[in-house]
């Protein structure tokens, strides 16, 4: 068997490639975008990428089923309940995909129950003998309706398998959240119901031996306390995962619907892409443009100019109405919170980093990207009328101003904590309002653009972002606390 996971860190997601070295066939799951090193490691092995899979509609990510579809030729294949906008091919509970030697249909298989030999899947009564890889479909609804999970054995008849893939069903350390793509008619309660039906009659029934390998790690909104593991066991979740301890439907039902993270806004339109299809990815680097294209772009457009630098180099200078977030950090995540699907964008780079940003863009489905600019030191340093420079507080300046009195008219202010709500409820400032990152932006209104607002989250990066974006809304009083919030606890 060929096995590898390929995990992208910058959005905590894992896909995999998984191919019969004899057969020379295999299935890519839950690709993105950039797909290059997939068919290079696949031709490397001398495998034929034969079927597409998506273990669900992903909704953090745009996907590269298409885009590995166009290369190879294979078939696009969802669960059973998908609706998509694209043909695929239907995966049904219990199915097995036959990547080594193929059954033979028995005789009296009735006929329609032997699907035609597309693919690498061969599923109704047989006869003869299979060998070699092969996985089988659990349809396991509950992150939503048309999640699956894959059971991969290196022989048919396997007794303990190789391991699963869970998608987003099953984390290390945690479950699927039941609330990000809800069907219509189906509550947050009800999909999480289904997801304890589908952990406690699918996934816990599997030997504790099988490795669990799971769509996304740590950091993604998917979940709420993911595990920076990237694989585990049955056995170890059984005995260590929160949701997964001896508890009844509804108790499970009020613990995983409770302080979930908040989305970024970008997750409803990637699912759409998902589902309903997309262009193909644009490889072509960013155009270079002009200090007035770029202006003129913001003005006639709505470009967003998005500042792609270390937080220290924005601080320190930037373009006014410039939003930010860094490519060191989980920047196309935080890019989707502060830039509506859509907008188009002008980059503003260190030199060479323009493609990195594009690129990563791509894989949330931002592609209006209209260039970048190349000489963005001489820009600021040619255009001091233009330039800003971020105000940043101590904590210990801070700490001698808490509470803020938003009532007092000289140094009354908003108090904002720009951290998730199971954060804020952990602890907070004295005085501070929650209001996420990825809510922001739809929030902005209910802050006052007229009074001081301070912000801060754990470590002064989503607060740096969410004060960049309150600033290119119009606010001219914004400052934000650099040491975040857990220099500041411990500093009381």
């Amino acid at each position: 068997m060929h096995f590898a996971q390929y995990y992208l860190d910058c959005l905590s997601q894992a896909s995999y490639l998984i191919g019969d070295r004899k057969t020379g066939r295999a299935v890519l799951v839950d690709p993105r975008r950039d797909i290059d090193t997939y068919l290079a490691d696949a031709e490397a092995a001398g495998l034929r990428i034969e079927l597409v899979v998506e273990t669900h509609i992903h909704a953090d990510f745009l996907s590269g089923h298409l885009e590995a579809a166009r290369a190879t030729g294979a078939e696009i294949a969802f669960g059973a309940a998908a609706e998509t906008g694209f043909p695929i091919r239907r995966l049904h509970d219990g199915e097995r995909l036959f990547l080594g030697t193929e059954p033979t249909p028995a005789p009296d298989a009735e006929p329609g129950t032997t699907p035609a030999p597309v693919g690498p899947a061969r599923s109704g009564p047989v006869n003869g003998t299979a060998s070699g890889v092969t996985l089988t479909v659990l349809a396991t609804p509950g992150h939503t309706l048309e999640s699956i999970c894959l059971v991969i054995h290196e022989q048919p008849d396997d007794e303990v398998p190789f391991g699963v893939l869970t998608g987003d069903t099953l984390f290390v350390g945690d479950v699927g959240r039941p609330d990000l793509l809800s069907a219509a008619g189906h509550s947050p309660q009800e999909m999480a119901g289904r997801l304890h039906r589908s952990l406690h009659t699918k996934l816990l029934t599997l030997p504790d031996a099988t490795r669990v390998f799971p769509a996304h790690g740590a950091g993604s909104a998917c979940g709420r306390s993911i595990s920076t593991d990237t694989s585990s066991t049955i056995g170890d979740q059984r005995r260590l995962n929160y949701a997964l301890q001896p508890m009844a439907e509804d108790a499970f039902v009020r613990l995983v619907t409770a302080e979930q993270p908040a989305a970024p806004g970008y997750f409803a339109y990637d699912v759409a892409l998902n589902r309903d299809g997309h262009p193909l990815r644009d490889p072509e680097p960013p155009a270079p443009l002009t200090l007035d294209e770029a202006l003129a772009a913001r003005a006639e457009q709505g470009a967003a100019l998005l500042d792609c630098r270390p937080i220290e180099a924005y601080a320190r200078a930037h373009l006014a109405g410039s939003l930010h977030t860094s490519l060191d950090t989980r920047f196309a995540e935080y890019a989707g919170s502060v830039v509506a699907p859509g907008t188009p964008i002008v980059l503003l780079a260190d030199p060479g980093k323009e493609h990195e940003a594009r690129l990563r863009l791509a894989r949330i489905g931002y592609d209006r990207v209209l260039g970048h600019l190349p000489d963005l030191a001489g820009v600021l340093a040619g255009a001091p009328g233009l330039t800003r420079r971020s105000h940043r507080l101590a904590m210990a300046d801070l700490l001698t101003r808490l509470p803020l009195d938003p009532h007092d008219p000289v140094d009354g202010g908003q108090l904002v904590d720009v951290r998730n709500p199971a954060e804020f409820a952990a602890g907070a400032l004295p005085g501070a309002r929650n209001i996420p990152l990825a809510a922001l932006l739809g929030r902005i209104g209910e802050l006052d653009p007229a009074r001081p607002v301070v912000l801060y989250c754990r470590s002064g990066n989503r607060s740096m972002i969410a004060a960049a974006l309150l600033e290119a809304h119009g606010f001219h009083q914004v400052s934000d606390a650099s040491g975040g919030y857990a220099e500041l606890a411990t500093a009381r």
